[in-house]
This record gives C-alpha cells, sequence and structure tokens, in this order.
C-alpha cells in the first residue's frame, strides 16, 4: 500500500544509510519499499513481506526480476496514518511475528509521530528498545556495525 509523505521520507532516510553501510562493508544488500519477500506460506496464511526498507544477507533469485526467496534479514516498518490504535498494534504485532518466523533477526517499528524507533530481536521478542531523538540506533545482530542517528531518520 501506498504511504504518505513523512513515512516515505524516514523509510527513505533509512534505506540510504542502509545502502551506504552494505557498500562499505561488502555484505548483504539494502533495500527500499516495493521490494517483495517470497516465503513458504507461515501459519498464519502470509506468503510475502514488503517492509518499508531491509537489508537482506542471502542468494539473488536466479531471475533478478523475482521476487527474493527468504525472509529479510533485518525489516523496517514504518508506520502510516492508518497505522494507529489497538486494531493497527495487533496486526503489526501478527506481522512481526510473522517475520520472526520466517527468520527474521531484527524488525524495526518506527513512529514518525512520535518519532521513535522501536527495536525487536527474534533472541528477545517480547524486551523491545526503543530509541528517541538525541540517541543512536541499531540493528545488531542482523545489520552489524550499522548505527544511525535518530535525528538523522526524523529530520526529514
Amino acid at each position: 500500500m501506498a504511504s504518505g509523505d513523512l513515512p516515505s521520507a524516514v523509510a527513505g532516510e533509512i534505506f540510504v544509510s542502509l545502502r551506504l553501510h552494505a557498500k562499505k562493508i561488502g555484505k548483504g544488500w539494502a533495500y527500499g519499499d516495493g521490494l517483495a519477500y517470497a516465503v513458504p506460506e507461515l501459519p498464519s496464511g502470509r506468503e510475502s513481506f514488503s517492509p518499508d526498507a531491509s537489508y537482506y544477507v542471502g542468494p539473488h533469485p536466479k531471475n533478478r526480476m523475482r521476487f527474493i526467496e527468504g525472509a529479510p534479514t533485518f525489516a523496517v516498518e514504518v508506520r502510516g496514518e492508518n497505522d494507529y490504535g489497538r486494531a493497527a498494534d495487533k496486526e503489526i504485532a501478527a506481522k512481526r511475528a510473522d517475520y520472526f518466523v520466517a527468520g527474521t533477526l531484527v524488525v524495526w517499528d518506527v513512529d514518525p509521530l512520535a518519532e521513535t524507533i522501536t527495536a525487536f530481536l527474534a533472541s528477545a521478542p517480547a524486551q523491545p528498545i526503543v530509541y528517541r531523538r538525541g540517541e543512536t540506533a541499531d540493528a545488531e545482530p542482523a545489520v552489524p556495525g550499522w548505527r544511525i542517528a535518530v535525528n538523522d531518520i526524523f529530520d526529514v
């Protein structure tokens, strides 16, 4: 689904930083919105993901015009205007659980209105880490060595 100005700008800042990091270390690929990851059908019925930004360590499909087979290593979900409230929170939590079942190591829930990044790790999904302005966020262990200032994400 298409998103608005602020969520798109925020996702773009994260993608650009991830891309520069991937090129610098020569490992993995960063993707912006629009890429699909195909996964075997999950218990929820989900068969794909299309995060707002992502990082992937794994093989490209033989036909590079196709979806990537497998889950992103790191997924970023930026909240849009319809992603608030109790029902939205339940949907986001269910999607995050699906990411972890599929093999994603870290999922960020980025809130452009609150200007927070909540990081969830597959190894401790019930212990989120919240990053705020003035702090530096990371996606360890999914993206080793990558850091981004929270202010840089939201100063768009």
